[in-house]
């Protein structure tokens, strides 16, 4: 057992599982191709199923090494998830699921420590994220009821209700053809609508989604500090035992020569 655990967590393991992944999503990308599905349709799919099975004897390695401490890590049902996925018959019914086996691909974020250290800091950064959409959706309404008076009425396909100014100026925010394809326009008919849609961009686009990357960054650098934290708690553990060893062999020597000068 402790062999078969040495093995699991082994990075050349680990290398191998990567690489794996790796050639899966070249395979399924290939599935896309009708050319190459119709000549070596058959070998890519032997592959896939080759590299699923694969798949699947790692997983009962991992179970049959953790038991029940397997699903105490997220990484791990993660991956039990979507390899659990790809398992289900792919017909009838379950046609749809055939297109979720790319999630597999996935399966990097779970495998490369540094994915793994960029997800945690999103994950961080959700509480915070959570005020700033709080934020977000604030505007959002209060310009949406805004501009459905305004404008509502001359343009209804882009402001006539309050959900149809949302979905307009969302298309504002992320500044697809905002200027020439709405807001001009817009200023056709109202010339003063330029005193609404600058604002409205410089407190989103500007304002509150710089709050955003200003959130994630700000976990991301935390978790890369907890981290460094961890790193050097493990060396400072490491030296102070080696120090501890130098100690004790000094001591021994010391008695050895102590010993032998009795003599």
């Amino acid at each position: 057992m402790h062999r078969l655990k040495a093995l699991v967590e082994s990075p050349r393991f680990e290398q191998v599982i990567v690489a794996i992944i790796i050639v899966n999503a070249i395979t399924l990308g290939l599935e896309t191709m009708p050319a190459v599905m119709r000549d070596y349709g058959a070998l890519i799919t032997a592959f896939d199923h080759a590299i699923l099975a694969v798949f699947v004897v790692e997983l009962a390695l991992k179970l049959g090494v953790y038991r029940f401490d397997f699903f105490r890590s997220p990484w791990r049902i993660f991956d039990l998830t979507v390899v659990g996925i790809a398992l289900i018959p792919s017909a009838g019914a379950f046609a749809v699921l055939r297109a979720l086996r790319i999630l597999r691909v996935l399966r990097l974020v779970s495998v490369v420590p540094s994915l793994r250290r960029v997800i945690g800091g999103l994950l961080n950064a959700l509480p915070g994220m959570g005020s700033i959409l709080l934020l977000l959706g604030l505007f959002f309404y209060v310009f949406s009821v805004m501009a459905t008076k305004l404008f509502g009425e001359r343009f209804p396909e882009w402001f006539g209700s309050i959900a149809a100014s949302a979905y307009t100026l969302f298309q504002v925010m992320t500044l697809e053809s905002w200027s020439m394809g709405i807001v001009r326009p817009v200023m056709e008919v109202f010339p003063w609508a330029w005193a609404f849609f600058i604002p409205f961009i410089l407190c989103t686009t500007f304002t509150v989604l710089n709050l955003f990357i200003g959130v994630v960054v700000s976990a991301m650098q935390k978790e890369h500090e907890e981290e460094a934290a961890t790193d050097r708690a493990t060396l400072h553990d490491d030296q102070a035992a080696i120090l501890q060893e130098i100690t004790l062999l000094r001591e021994e020597v010391r008695a050895l020569g102590a010993r032998r000068d009795s003599l």
